[in-house]
């Protein structure tokens, strides 16, 4: 079992910044793919970015390419989302995800943290 723990969402303007962080327990963090998703009001959840395992590889979803930046400290066991020049279509509640094999389809999941752009 891996527990995940999302924190660090809020409020800002359009062209702000958050760092959404991630605290995970349970398994050896390492071992795990790890990712964030997020759903928007009214749409379904969506890929956002996602960190493979120890080896540095990063996806990202074209809509959030180079603006956001996925990164992970596994001392830590913490996962983080740095997320600039905020847009307000990047509102939603925003997922902590991991998985042994597949971040794409993961089997665990954060209860989320909200992430409001106002424009």
């Amino acid at each position: 079992q891996v527990q995940l723990v999302e924190s660090g969402g809020g409020l800002v303007q359009a062209g702000g910044s958050l760092r959404l962080s991630c605290a995970a327990s349970g398994r050896t963090f390492r071992d795990y793919a790890m990712g964030w998703f997020r759903q928007a009001p009214g749409k379904e959840r969506e890929f956002v970015a996602a960190s493979r395992w120890s080896g540095g590889s990063t996806d990202y979803a074209d809509s959030v390419k180079g603006r956001f930046t996925i990164s992970r400290d596994n001392a830590k066991n913490t996962l983080y989302l740095r997320m600039n020049s905020l847009k307000p279509e990047d509102t939603a509640v925003y997922y902590c995800v991991a998985d042994p094999s597949s971040v794409y389809a993961p089997g665990y999941w954060g209860k989320g943290t909200l992430v409001t752009v106002s424009s």
